[in-house]
């Protein structure tokens, strides 16, 4: 195929690469936005990102069992205000509340020497994100809610300038 284009393989790396660069690419431009923020607003920001904290994680786990090494990852990798791992301190503790509130369960496999504990959701935890979505279709039912509102000028994104949509 001389100058033709390969085509992509699904299969291949590629993907991954790209994941990874797009990752590098959101975090290098969130380390420019936190580079500008005050201590203050900082601490807004992990007051915001820490009050998701517990739904987040349960959303995650909702999305195929994980273990928690694994959420700690996802959720760096998507953090908007650190440039580094959420501590096991942080994740474990809420973890074990989902755990014991019957959220989600713990079970223990095997990898060669290793025994890692994956979480999975629980039917009583589908029923609680649930009755969350639930919640928000009332929301934006109700145009005039303000939660709706300042979640629609916070998760807007920009386009081509300061645009919203």
């Amino acid at each position: 195929m001389d100058d033709e284009e390969v085509p992509f393989d699904s299969n291949s790396s590629d993907i991954e690469d790209l994941k990874e660069k797009k990752i590098l690419k959101a975090m290098k431009e969130h380390e420019k936005i936190m580079k500008k923020m005050s201590k203050f607003e900082k601490k807004l920001m992990r007051g915001l990102m820490r009050g998701f904290a517990n739904t987040m994680i349960l959303w995650l786990i909702s999305q195929k069992k994980q273990h928690g090494y694994e959420i700690m990852t996802k959720l760096h990798q998507s953090s908007p205000y650190e440039n580094k791992m959420p501590s096991a301190s942080k994740i474990y503790p809420v973890l074990h509340d989902l755990e014991k509130n019957g959220l989600i369960k713990g079970f223990w496999e095997n990898h060669g020497k290793r025994k890692v504990k994956y979480y999975e959701i629980t039917p009583e935890g589908e029923e609680t994100l649930s009755r969350f979505k639930d919640m928000a279709q009332i929301a934006r039912e109700n145009k005039s809610s303000l939660w709706l509102e300042f979640m629609r000028d916070m998760m807007a994104y920009k386009d081509n300038g300061d645009n919203r949509s």
